[in-house]
């Protein structure tokens, strides 16, 4: 099993998209400055997450929501899961 997942920034309100197996380890590692990519913006909290039976096809959704033909639906998911969260 493997999750897409959205991280926001608390710092700078910005997103970031990834695959794991394990989200709550996954959000501990960025969280301890230990991801170059996202170490200057930390902490994180997870925004939204979708399951996979396996890492190819998460992988695949990841590469498809860091695409331009992807931007506008990760830009519609973040919408959405940020209005039903409060």
């Amino acid at each position: 099993m493997y999750f897409l997942y959205i991280l926001q920034s608390e710092k700078d309100k910005k997103f970031y998209v990834g695959i794991t197996s394990d989200i709550e380890k996954r959000l501990k590692y960025h969280n301890s400055g230990r991801v170059n990519s996202t170490k200057h913006r930390i902490p994180f909290f997870v925004v939204y997450s979708e399951r996979y039976p396996d890492r190819k096809c998460a992988r695949e959704r990841e590469v498809f929501l860091k695409s331009y033909k992807g931007s506008g639906e990760k830009r519609d998911i973040i919408k959405m899961a940020l209005s039903s969260n409060g």
